[in-house]
């Protein structure tokens, strides 16, 4: 019964157009009132304490390093740099895009900004050249969603927070498995693109590249500056959000010269909006888990798979379905609010370690924004593009199943996660 009044209230909410956020609020005064314990104090204390997190102060600072990112220059350098590289081989504004998109990534940790800032230079570019302006976007968008998985992760601090897992190990853990989704790109792309008869870009010059890459090396130093600085211990996720922000608004302001005092109003502004809205959904989330945790939700979801138990593959198997289903109809940070309290629980009793569930978990609701109904990048990328709904829809399917087939090999083979988190984080 308790898990229907959940889903009930939460479902029924959101069906008559309720704020994800306020409908979390609603799920958790209705399970108050099913146990018969409810006290505003309570809920106000957990309102408070969801959104009391030194972790969850790096949102804001990243999402305004990706702002400046974009009004400062780095974003076009970036593409450019990637352009003289491999723009003249054969598809290679695709090649372009996913270089761009994993270097853009491992500064923005946004799949939302990301892809908009690489749908508004390059899908233009790709219809020039005379690519398939569906199939574009949908690379593009399939591009876009490696930035949850590439540090620095919003949706990593958020999940940490709401599991209370070490962010650093998530972030070191996203490392390799963003690597293998840019890679799996890589394949689909040079299979669909032969269908799209374009002449190669001429080959850039020697000067052309020496001049993209050292007007790119003060973009790239920044994923090397937040990498290594969280590898050695020298500061934590959240001050490396604050040092890109402070990095970003350095380069282009004073390198670039790109960042003008005009700027800075709209980047602070889009920050503060996409912040509020995330610290939101978390302290409203917060009132949801700690009533969940009362009422044994999860210890009912556990008897659920208690078969499954025994076999580790066949859970997260089990669990992923149940997080692709839910993904394809809410935005990424709600199912991880949503849902980490639940299936926690139930790897901790399993024996899955957290990070490499953690990492698998992100993953999958990332490729929820490239589904439909929901689909919030494909939505992104058809606006910015200006190509219809259903056309995106059908350019993405084959990097959407390159994504799924990275999934799936991670499920089986978790010592892909595994191995080089412990390496790289020391433990």
């Amino acid at each position: 019964m308790i898990v229907l009044v959940f889903l009930g209230a939460l479902l029924g909410a959101m069906a008559i157009g309720t704020p994800i956020a306020v409908a979390l609020l609603a799920c958790g005064v209705a399970l108050m009132l099913q146990l018969n314990m409810f006290d505003t104090q309570i809920l106000a204390q957990n309102i408070v304490g969801g959104a009391d997190s030194f972790p969850l102060m790096a949102v804001p600072f990243f999402m305004l390093a990706g702002e400046l990112m974009n009004s400062g220059g780095l974003s076009r350098r970036i593409i450019n740099l990637a352009v003289s590289l491999v723009g003249h081989v054969r598809g290679g504004l695709g090649y372009v895009a996913i270089i761009a998109a994993l270097i853009m990534a491992s500064i923005s940790g946004s799949a939302v900004a990301d892809t908009a800032a690489l749908a508004a230079i390059l899908l233009p570019m790709m219809r020039q050249a005379g690519y398939h302006p569906p199939r574009s976007a949908g690379l593009l968008a399939a591009g876009g969603i490696i930035a949850p998985i590439i540090p620095p992760s919003i949706p990593f601090v958020v999940f940490g927070v709401a599991a209370g897992i070490s962010v650093s190990r998530l972030f070191m853990a996203g490392i390799v498995p963003g690597l293998l989704m840019a890679l799996s790109l890589f394949i689909a792309w040079t299979i669909v693109a032969r269908r799209d008869n374009v002449p190669p870009a001429p080959r850039a010059t020697g000067r052309e590249r020496l001049k993209a890459l050292t007007e790119g090396l003060w973009a790239l130093a920044l994923p090397v500056l937040i990498i290594g600085g969280m590898r050695t211990g020298a500061f934590t996720p959240t001050e490396a959000a604050v040092v890109a922000a402070v990095y970003a608004a350095f380069v282009g302001g004073f390198v670039y010269r790109e960042l003008k005092l005009e700027h800075l109003r709209p980047a602070l502004l889009a920050a503060i909006k996409t912040s509020s809205a995330v610290m939101f959904l978390v302290a409203a989330a917060a009132v949801s888990a700690w009533l969940i945790t009362i009422a044994d939700i999860p210890g009912q979801v556990t008897a659920l798979l208690g078969p499954l138990l025994d076999s580790p593959t066949l859970l997260m198997l089990a669990m992923m379905a149940l997080v692709f289903v839910v993904g394809m109809a809410l935005d990424l940070i709600p199912v991880v609010l949503i849902l980490t309290p639940v299936l926690m629980p139930i790897v901790k009793q399993a024996g899955i370690d957290p990070v490499y569930f953690g990492v698998l978990f992100i993953m999958n609701a990332a490729i929820g924004l490239l589904t439909p109904p929901v689909g919030t990048v494909l939505n992104v990328t058809a606006a910015v593009g200006r190509i219809k709904m259903e056309r995106v829809i059908s350019g993405v399917m084959p990097f959407l199943i390159a994504q799924i087939c990275v999934l799936m090999l991670l499920i089986f083979v978790p010592e892909l996660v595994t191995v080089p988190a412990r390496w790289l984080t020391g433990r």
